[in-house]
């Protein structure tokens, strides 16, 4: 059976973690699509091009080259996988991922690296437009609250030092583009389980997509 996993929600509800400790447990190539739309964002402002050129950002992210090396994310021969969690590119790759042209080359690549392995993705349109025939779909959410809360414990480990209200705003204000785009908003998929992790480990999670997946292959 191709297995195919999709995990979608808002930022901060604990995708990227999940979704990596799933590939590992059942041998998937873990994407990590949320990072290419990161990597976007990080070139895009690089070159000083704001996401109303549309055009320019267009042919900016045409001529990228993009791939991953385990968790780590290439583009150009460059490993940006730090810099793409600065806040400055949090706060600004809601507005690079909503234009249409930019999505439509970052899906398409998405779908063909699908298409030739056993994976596991997670972003914003995975079980809705990327993976929608996937036999396994997941809606991971949480409080905004909590997730500004692990946002901030995260970039404090960092030795980033960040005000807790500022991400609380700007996680609701990413919220609200990503759920009110005209492009691929983000929504849960209706053949998808809802989980909301707000007072869950990132384990208990796991264990219940984990079950889930396990219960559903011994049948097949």
């Amino acid at each position: 059976m191709k297995i195919s996993v999709a995990i979608d929600g808002p930022a901060g509800a604990g995708k990227s973690t999940i979704a990596k400790i799933l590939g590992e447990k059942f041998d998937l190539m873990y994407i990590n699509t949320g990072a290419m739309y990161r990597a976007v964002t990080l070139m895009a402002q690089r070159y000083n091009i704001p996401p109303t050129n549309i055009a320019e950002v267009k042919r900016l992210v045409e001529g990228l080259e993009i791939h991953f090396e385990g968790e780590r994310l290439i583009v150009n021969n460059e490993d940006i996988s730090d810099l793409i969690t600065l806040p400055e590119i949090s706060n600004n790759v809601s507005n690079y991922a909503a234009i249409p042209e930019v999505r439509d080359i970052l899906v398409m690549l998405q779908k063909n690296i699908s298409k030739k392995y056993n994976v596991v993705m997670d972003g914003r349109d995975i079980g809705t437009v990327v993976l929608k025939d996937a036999p396994f779909k997941f809606y991971l959410t949480a409080s905004a609250e909590e997730r500004a809360n692990r946002r901030y414990t995260e970039l404090k480990l960092k030795g980033i030092e960040v005000d807790y209200n500022n991400i609380l705003d700007e996680i609701i204000k990413r919220d609200y583009i990503d759920m009110n785009r005209e492009v691929t908003p983000l929504i849960k998929a209706e053949d998808a389980i809802e989980i909301d992790s707000s007072n869950l480990s990132i384990y208990e999670v796991v264990d219940v997509m984990a079950n889930h997946i396990r219960k559903n292959l011994l049948q097949e």
